[in-house]
C-alpha cells in the first residue's frame, strides 16, 4: 500500500537514511515500495535524548534509520527500556512499554516510535511535578 507523504514549504524529511528538504511549494509524495521515512518533527538528535522516555526513543529511531547498527541500537534500547520499567508504576504506562518491546522484538520500527511518543506526555507529567510548599 503505497505512501502519501504531504510536505510543506522547506519541511525536511529523511528517506532510507538520506536527509531531503522540500522546496519552496507544497507537494505531496507516493513512496510505492518499503522505505524508511521519518518527518523532521520525529527526528531527534543524540543531544536531545535527555529524558528516560526520549533515551528510550533514541536507539528505536535509529534502529528505523540504521540497519547496519542493529545490535547496538537494541541494546541501548533493552537497557532504557528496563531501567524505565523498573522505575514506573503506572499500568497504562506499562502496558504501552510492552507493546514497544513487542514492536521493537518485530521488527516494527515506526509503530514503536508512534507508541513511544505516547510516553512523553506521560513523562512530562511527572517531570514538571511541582513540591508543594511548606509555608
Amino acid at each position: 500500500m503505497p505512501l502519501k507523504l504531504s510536505l510543506k514549504p522547506g519541511e525536511k524529511f529523511v528517506l532510507n537514511g538520506a536527509v531531503l528538504t522540500n522546496g519552496d511549494r507544497r507537494v505531496s509524495l507516493v513512496i510505492e515500495n518499503k522505505a524508511s521515512i521519518l518527518r523532521d518533527r520525529d527526528i531527534m538528535q543524540a543531544d536531545e535524548a535527555n529524558t528516560p522516555v526520549k533515551r528510550i526513543y533514541f536507539p528505536i529511531m535509529m534502529l528505523y534509520l540504521d540497519p547496519e547498527q542493529t545490535e547496538k541500537y537494541y541494546d541501548e534500547f533493552v537497557n532504557r527500556m528496563s531501567e524505565f520499567m523498573s522505575a514506573v508504576t503506572d499500568r497504562e504506562a506499562l502496558s504501552t512499554c510492552v507493546a514497544i518491546s513487542r514492536d521493537v522484538l518485530q521488527g516494527q520500527y515506526y509503530k514503536a516510535l508512534i507508541k513511544c511518543r505516547q510516553l512523553f506526555d506521560f513523562e512530562q507529567v511527572r517531570l514538571t511535578y511541582v513540591a508543594p510548599s511548606l509555608s
